[in-house]
């Protein structure tokens, strides 16, 4: 009963704070993990331990999925190269750099110093996605900094394989076999990533009932991830796959209603996943802290020498990759405040602390690893130093820099699609017309409420403001509205696939018709 009072309190918390987050416009999980700290210094709060299979196997999942949902299939293309780059070279040098320096400064031996690199190494998709959402950084920069942290799993987890192995056993480094293990890691986790896609693609194009469709997008991330880890490769490369795959098909799979059921659902538990993970963050840290020896109570001084060392690997490794980026895409000018926004970007979370987690006790001989709390201990300050410093300063780094869109660059894009897809309605009726099709009284009305939507959207261009009308219908109103509504659903997605709009104005429109459509089969 205490166990189940801890995480009722938990998720109070975390929705308390998280909704003082959005009302002070301030990111959530960099709040909750201060929320998480003050909290576990007050005396009587019953110490906080977080078990890797609870992170790795009930939170993880889920949060990855909804994050590679949201990466657009055309932006991906676009920036593959250098996600590829960094997923693979930014990841062996941040791991490198890292266990250079804790062997230096630290306590560790070269062993665990190396372990704490391949920890550390990999940016998290859980942190990224949930601080990157209230930015308005360019589409292909958010995909970067997302897809990065999404794909970068497979590296990071051969490192932490081979850095663990080296530790417990007390074996050489293995390097012929890593190469190997890589590929079986990446290559199988997408593969099964994408059998998973296609295997849920056949159900849910022949299930309409939206009870069943909601418990099926919630199983998904579940399936790919534990199918994965049983086929020893990665279950988190699976859910990005099975993500990036079924988040691309959305609109062909389901309807209107259906759809905007499962944006509410999954909304609602990415929220409370996310609000309990960053709070547990900020709670763990000090029970860590207890179980440190004497010898390692400088740890604050080594957690800020290896977060300095990410950000400055970090940094290093993207200013020349970003200039060269720049140049093929026919800059004069190299913007140096790009690489500052991506590094800055770059926060580590839930992920390093469940590999971390995840490091064994004890060494095949039997003894006790007795430089493991240290590294937890690292690894655990190391994510609440990005989270916090860098999760408050992040939106003043991007509006300084110069590269965030205007403020009224996304309306005018969205006002600009609305005209063309009330212009696309406006032309199917006056087919219908031409047919008499239908009666004359029912196409005035609807031809009444495009006009009107044309106007309003136009009103918008103009000096950005204005509302969309409420309409209401009969019978045959609604049936003509809804073939209206298609009618724009595909000028919608034409407009996107000739790149005349962004994959955010294309999702924002797509729900404002599946709403308008789910409203007409309610009345």
């Amino acid at each position: 009963m205490r166990g189940v009072g801890t995480v009722l309190s938990l998720v109070v918390l975390a929705t308390v704070v998280a909704t003082f987050a959005r009302r002070w416009r301030i990111p959530a999980p960099s709040l909750l993990v201060v929320a998480g700290l003050a909290v576990a210094l007050l005396p009587g709060t019953p110490r906080i331990e977080i078990s890797p299979d609870v992170i790795g196997l009930v939170v993880l999942p889920p949060l990855l999925y909804a994050s590679a949902e949201e990466l657009s299939w055309r932006e991906l293309r676009a920036v593959w190269k250098p996600v590829g780059i960094l997923s693979i070279g930014l990841v062996l040098a941040s791991a490198a750099a890292v266990g250079a320096v804790a062997s230096l400064l630290t306590p560790l031996p070269w062993q665990m110093a190396f372990v704490l690199g391949a920890v550390l190494a990999s940016t998290d998709p859980v942190a990224v996605t949930a601080l990157g959402r209230r930015l308005a950084l360019p589409p292909r920069v958010q995909v970067l900094v997302q897809a990065e942290s999404l794909f970068n799993d497979a590296t990071s987890l051969v490192l932490f394989r081979v850095a663990a192995s080296v530790a417990v056993a007390s074996a050489a480094a293995n390097w012929s076999g890593a190469g190997g293990e890589f590929v079986v890691l990446a290559g199988g986790g997408t593969l099964i990533g994408a059998a998973v896609a296609s295997v849920v693609t056949l159900i849910r194009r022949r299930t309409e009932d939206p009870v069943l469709e909601t418990v099926i997008a919630l199983v998904t991330p579940y399936a790919a991830y534990v199918l994965a880890e049983a086929a020893h490769t990665s279950g988190v490369t699976s859910v990005v796959v099975a993500g990036v795959v079924l988040g691309g098909r959305g609109e062909r799979l389901t309807n209107a209603r259906i759809r905007l059921q499962l944006h509410a659902v999954y909304g609602t538990v990415v929220f409370l996943l996310e609000s309990v993970v960053f709070s547990l963050i900020g709670l763990a840290l000090p029970a860590q802290v207890q179980a440190l020896s004497d010898r390692d109570r400088s740890w604050p001084l080594y957690a800020l020498a290896v977060a300095g060392t990410l950000i400055a690997v970090r940094l290093l490794w993207l200013a020349p990759l970003s200039a060269v980026v720049q140049r093929k895409g026919g800059m004069r000018r190299t913007n140096w405040r790009v690489p500052m926004v991506l590094t800055w970007a770059g926060t580590r979370g839930v992920v390093p602390l469940a590999a971390a987690l995840s490091i064994p006790e004890t060494t095949r001989s039997g003894a006790a690893l007795a430089d493991r709390p240290l590294v937890l201990v690292l690894t655990t300050s190391v994510v609440v130093v990005t989270l916090v410093v860098q999760g408050f300063t992040l939106a003043p780094v991007v509006r300084r820099s110069g590269i965030a869109l205007e403020p009224d660059h996304t309306e005018r894009e969205e006002a600009a699609a609305r005209c063309r897809l009330a212009d696309a309605g406006i032309r199917r009726l006056d087919e219908l017309s031409a047919l008499e099709a239908a009666p004359d009284v029912v196409l005035d009305r609807l031809r009444r409420g495009l006009t009107a939507r044309l106007d309003d959207a136009r009103d918008r261009l103009a000096d950005h403001a204005g509302t969309v009308p409420a309409e209401s219908a009969d019978l045959i109103y609604r049936q003509l509205r809804r073939d209206l509504i298609t009618v724009e659903a595909l000028e919608l997605q034409r407009l996107y696939d000739e790149h005349a709009i962004s994959d955010t104005t294309r999702r924002r429109l797509q729900r404002s018709l599946d709403l308008e459509e789910a409203r007409l089969t309610d009345i």
